[in-house]
């Protein structure tokens, strides 16, 4: 690995770390999405009062709104342990069979991005979820045989951000579909007084809801951009975290106040200006804003057509009328632009 590739890892689990000393230890700490929770501490109640394994529970929506969290929460409430994997490290069926081969009972066993399994693993895991067994061949060529490994009743977690991507067996197999929604101005503010308060800082209320209105109503990026303002106001500020503070710390960030980022701005501009606003392929897009595929579609597109700036058509990607609006560009085929 290189020098820099180091430095980056080393960064990655720094911010893994800060994130976890932030996250709540209890069902009735976790802020927001209140009828999840409400269908989970129900669950959570039942499964404990019977002594039993909960039902197997699937979570699903966009990244960084606390899947995770919510899987350490249910082993806090179940009172057990907890194990966690993922998906794409999951290579072969004797990977899954060693994790399985060690789980408890009523044990809460997490799958982290559950739509990358590879199929061969995906179909180990239907008889260890519906059946708590594994069958394990043993021996090659005629001399053959199947081993079945009993497993004792445990809870899977599974977490993704495409749950279309999922298959009907293994999506039928968990008892809880449960979608995260994005967070509101209030329930964000809230959230960034809480890791505030826990990180022993001094924070205005009007400093949380800038940044809160800035977070694209995504937990993981109020505590980033809080952990920003931190250093900012640290240096600049003699600590004191005002609104003014907040609002030099995120315009220095390039966080303009819907929240959109550099890369954000970038796709936007490749839309309007490069492509006259459209339409235009994902891949063209790609390429023209020097940004893989996957991560326009999954982690800027979906906040970018919640805020009206993108439509997509058949024919492709196409910018709105509030997207000229908002960016200050006059259109140069009007017959582009969606009204």
């Amino acid at each position: 690995m290189t020098d820099r590739g180091i430095v980056a890892a080393q960064a990655q689990d720094e911010e893994k770390l800060f994130e976890a000393s932030l996250r709540p230890r209890s069902l009735s700490d976790f802020t927001g999405q209140a009828k999840l929770k409400e269908n989970l501490a129900i669950a959570i109640e039942a499964a404990r009062m019977r002594g039993e394994a909960m039902d197997h529970v699937l979570l699903y929506g966009p990244p960084g709104l606390g899947k995770t969290t919510l899987a350490t929460l249910i082993a806090n409430e179940l009172g057990t342990a907890f194990e966690q994997t993922a998906a794409p490290v999951l290579q072969k069926k004797l990977d899954l069979t060693g994790l399985l081969s060690n789980i408890r009972a009523r044990q809460v066993f997490f799958i982290d991005e559950i739509h990358r399994l590879a199929p061969d693993v995906e179909e180990m895991l239907y008889s260890a979820l519906e059946d708590f067994r594994v069958d394990i061949l043993v021996g090659t060529g005629p001399g053959a045989r199947t081993h079945s490994m009993p497993v004792p009743r445990f809870t899977a977690v599974g977490a993704t951000t495409r749950l279309g991507n999922i298959s009907a067996p293994l999506r039928g197999r968990f008892g809880l579909v449960l979608r995260l929604d994005v967070y509101g101005a209030a329930e964000l503010a809230g959230i960034v007084g809480r890791s505030a308060r826990i990180l022993g800082l001094k924070i205005d209320e009007a400093a949380a809801e800038e940044i809160a209105r800035r977070s694209r109503g995504t937990p993981r990026i109020s505590n980033r951009l809080l952990r920003r303002v931190r250093d900012y106001a640290q240096v600049k500020a003699n600590g004191m975290l005002t609104r003014q503070v907040a609002v030099d710390a995120l315009d220095l960030l390039e966080v303009d106040p819907l929240g959109l980022d550099e890369v954000d701005r970038r796709i936007m501009l490749c839309i309007l200006e490069k492509f006259d606003g459209g339409p235009v392929g994902l891949n063209t897009l790609s390429s023209a804003a020097d940004e893989e595929a996957g991560t326009i579609e999954d982690v800027y597109e979906p906040y970018l057509i919640q805020q009206g700036f993108i439509d997509r058509t058949p024919r492709g990607r196409m910018a709105t009328a509030r997207a000229y609006e908002y960016f200050k560009i006059e259109p140069r085929r009007a017959q582009n632009v969606l009204f």
